[in-house]
């Protein structure tokens, strides 16, 4: 099982095997019409674009995906642990109306709903359950890794849905890596109160600050969770600006990413 990059023109974005059933993808930067610092694919408007750059990007990456902008439904994400359930009455929250809630995380069984997660930087999770036809889509800072929302998704699904645990597969998108994630104390610390020992294998210590690895601390608590499958994404985004956008190495002079998923 792996991850494969799709191209089609400028455009580009990531797929993940496991998720082979659902409509979905992991955003680059690259193949839309945002300009200047937000060049190009920028999917939030926020930072400087504009409304109809955004609503474009997505009729653009929808058209390869197999989606609609008016079939989306964001998220409101504050680095919280909150799940809500959607339906097709959310579809155009956040592109055409003000999302009502704050969420860091998001499930349906509703065809026809496109899940959107924001990062740049912080680590994406989409979730299917090809059985019981569910899904979920999960933005993990690094508050959002120590309190588990990742785990607390498939939770979720099976108590809202029915689901299965083994039957749900997961993918973890590109997000900042070990290499490029250099924190204080309070990080790994936090990692290490909700995780316990098995999380020692994702810190480097060096000097006074740690790099952590949160791609393998969301694998760990989806692993605890029950999952069936898992892939996870190689990429780095602090590592390949050129190809995503990374709040470590760019600030607010940047767009959003997103990882997006729908039933058929």
């Amino acid at each position: 099982m792996a991850f494969q990059m799709n191209k089609l023109g400028a455009l580009e974005y990531s797929t993940a095997d496991c998720l082979e059933g659902a409509v979905h993808c992991f955003s680059t930067r690259l193949g839309g019409v945002s300009r200047d610092h937000t060049a190009s694919l920028n999917l939030f408007a926020s930072h400087g674009d504009t409304e109809e750059n955004v609503r474009q990007n997505y009729r653009i990456l929808g058209d390869a995906v197999g989606f609609v902008p008016e079939q989306t439904v964001f998220t409101k994400q504050r680095h919280t642990d909150i799940i809500r359930v959607v339906t097709k009455e959310n579809c155009g929250e956040g592109l055409d109306r003000e999302v009502p809630e704050i969420c860091d995380g998001q499930i349906t069984d509703c065809p026809g709903v496109a899940l959107v997660t924001f990062s740049a930087d912080c680590t994406p999770v989409l979730l299917f359950d090809p059985i019981r036809r569910a899904i979920g889509a999960v933005h993990a800072g690094w508050r959002g890794t120590a309190q588990g929302i990742a785990a607390k998704a498939v939770d979720a699904m099976v108590r809202e849905f029915g689901c299965k645990r083994e039957d749900i597969r997961a993918a973890i998108g590109p997000c900042i890596s070990r290499c490029c994630f250099e924190t204080d104390e309070d990080v790994p610390n936090a990692l290490l109160e909700a995780l316990g020992p098995k999380a020692v294998s994702a810190f480097i210590r060096t000097g006074e600050k740690y790099h952590v690895d949160l791609k393998s601390c969301n694998a760990l608590w989806l692993q605890r969770a029950g999952i069936g499958e898992l892939d996870i994404s190689p990429d780095c985004t602090a590592c390949d600006p050129e190809r995503y956008w990374s709040h470590r190495r760019m600030g607010d002079l940047r767009g959003s990413l997103a990882g997006i998923i729908m039933l058929k």
